[in-house]
């Protein structure tokens, strides 16, 4: 069976056609770049409304059953960025260490990364990641974490991932 990968880009101004949709795109094509098993893409543009993140995140791990979902945008200080609470809402377990790891990373490049909010967490056998709006900070961030996520999902009973040995090296435990 093929896994599907699920890529949410949330943005009031891109689903309104105010702007082109970069870091959805961006994540797409990291994803192609990196992931060498065959994988089908469930892609999406939505306005930053908790609600409707919500309910796209249960549709895109419970009825389509993808194995991963990025999110992007949302996750910084002002009124409207409410992607980590609807992540929260819909996780069954949380992994602080995704966005640790993705602040610290951000940390050498800006020092406002101390702002971002990024969580990771696992609903079912899916394992939402929460990645920043800029697709420049959307690749330092999923560079730093990606590596972690083939073995996570192995973890959690999703399939298989295999990636590219030179571009993106994943880890799994030897044995």
């Amino acid at each position: 069976m093929i896994p599907t990968l699920g890529v949410l880009n949330i943005s009031d101004r891109a689903s309104a056609g105010v702007y082109e949709d970069t870091p959805g795109q961006a994540c797409v094509a990291l994803l192609r770049d990196w992931v060498t098993s065959p994988f089908n893409l469930d892609y999406l543009i939505i306005p930053d409304e908790q609600p409707r993140i919500e309910s796209e995140l249960r549709r895109m791990a419970d009825q389509v059953g993808c194995a991963l979902v990025v999110t992007t945008g949302g996750t910084g200080p002002s009124p409207r960025d409410v992607t980590p609470e609807a992540t929260i809402t819909v996780c069954e377990k949380l992994l602080p260490g995704f966005g640790e790891l993705m602040r610290s990373t951000s940390l050498k490049y800006v020092p406002t990364a101390i702002l971002s909010r990024q969580v990771a967490g696992i609903r079912g056998r899916t394992l939402i990641v929460n990645l920043p709006g800029r697709p420049k900070a959307i690749r330092e961030n999923l560079e730093a974490v990606f590596p972690a996520i083939p073995y996570c999902i192995d973890l959690i009973g999703g399939p298989r991932l295999e990636t590219h040995p030179t571009r993106m090296p994943s880890f799994r435990p030897k044995g």
